[in-house]
C-alpha cells in the first residue's frame, strides 16, 4: 500500500490519500480531490523528486526537469512547482514527521478490506487536524480558515474533472466477468457473486478485491475481453476431466476473438 500526503505549510492541515500503484493519474487525482477538499489551490507545491513529478531530479547545482503532464497539471490549476534538493530530506521535513503517524497501520495488517482501511486512514487524518499541534500551538482544522484566505480559487468543473478517477463498485457474474461500458471483462476464477472495485486510468482498467490487484485490463474496442488464463481456469473448472483444456481454451479463444473482431 501507498500513501500519499498533501499538507499545508501554514496550518499543518493535512490531507492523505491511499492507493495500491504510485501512477501519475493517481497523483493527480488525489491532488485535484485534496484541493477541493480544501477549497483553493496553494501557490506553491513543494514536492519531492519522484518520477511522477520529475524527469531529472533537482540537485546542489541542477534546477532538474518537470515531467511535462504534471507541468501542464501545475498549469491549469495556477501554482508553481518547486522541488526538493535531492538528498537534503530537511527540505520535506514537515512531511516526513507526518509520516509517521501512518505506522499505526501496520497493527491492521490482514484485517482490514480496502474500504475498511481507507475509512481508517481517513479516521486517522481526522483526529490529527483536530488535535493542538504541539509545533505551532494550534489546531489544523481552525487553522486552516485563515490561511484559505491565500488560497489560489479552484478551476472550471472541467478541468478538475478530466484529472479525477472515478471509482466503481460492480458484480461479478456467474461467467467470472464483471461490465465495463457495457463490455464484459475477465477476473480470475472463484469470485463470482463478489462485488469488486473498478478503476480506470492510464487508458487501463484495474479491478480489485479488498486490498488485491485481481487484473489490468488494457480499454479497447472489443466487444469480450477475456485473456487466455482466465478464460483456462473457468474452463477447468466446468471441464475438470477434459483431457487438453489448454489446447481447447486456445482454440475456443480464437472462435470467440473472431466472432467479435
Amino acid at each position: 500500500m501507498n500513501v500519499a500526503v498533501l499538507l499545508l505549510s501554514c496550518s499543518r492541515f493535512r490531507m492523505y490519500h491511499m492507493s495500491i500503484t504510485k501512477s501519475q493519474s493517481v497523483l493527480l487525482s488525489f491532488l485535484t480531490e485534496a484541493f477541493e477538499a480544501i477549497g483553493g489551490v496553494p501557490d506553491e507545491i513543494l514536492t519531492d523528486n519522484m518520477k511522477t513529478v520529475m524527469d531529472e531530479a533537482r540537485t546542489e547545482h541542477t534546477a532538474g526537469r518537470v515531467n511535462a503532464k504534471f507541468a501542464g497539471f501545475a498549469a491549469d490549476f495556477g501554482f508553481q512547482v518547486k522541488p526538493c534538493i535531492a538528498g537534503r530530506p530537511r527540505t520535506k521535513g514537515k512531511v516526513e514527521a507526518q509520516m509517521k503517524l501512518l505506522d499505526e497501520i501496520h497493527a491492521y495488517q490482514g484485517k482490514l478490506s480496502l474500504p475498511e482501511l481507507e475509512a481508517y486512514i481517513q479516521k486517522l487524518c481526522d483526529r490529527v487536524n483536530q488535535s493542538l499541534h504541539q509545533g505551532t500551538g494550534k489546531v489544523p482544522i481552525l487553522a486552516l480558515e485563515k490561511e484559505k484566505n491565500s488560497l489560489h480559487p479552484l478551476p472550471a468543473e472541467r478541468v478538475r474533472s478530466s484529472y479525477r478517477i472515478h471509482h466503481k463498485l460492480v458484480k461479478i457474474n456467474a461467467s467470472n466477468m464483471i461490465s465495463y461500458q457495457s463490455r464484459p471483462y475477465s477476473v480470475p476464477a472463484g469470485y463470482q457473486g463478489k462485488t469488486v472495485g473498478l478503476q480506470v486510468y492510464d487508458h487501463h482498467l484495474y479491478v480489485y478485491y479488498n486490498t488485491k490487484l485481481l487484473v489490468r485490463h488494457p480499454i479497447g474496442t472489443a466487444m469480450l475481453n477475456y485473456t487466455e488464463e482466465h478464460y483456462r481456469e473457468n474452463l477447468s473448472l466446468s471441464m475438470p476431466r477434459y483431457p487438453d483444456i489448454d489446447d481447447l481454451a486456445k482454440k475456443n479463444l480464437r472462435t470467440i476473438g473472431g466472432a467479435y473482431e
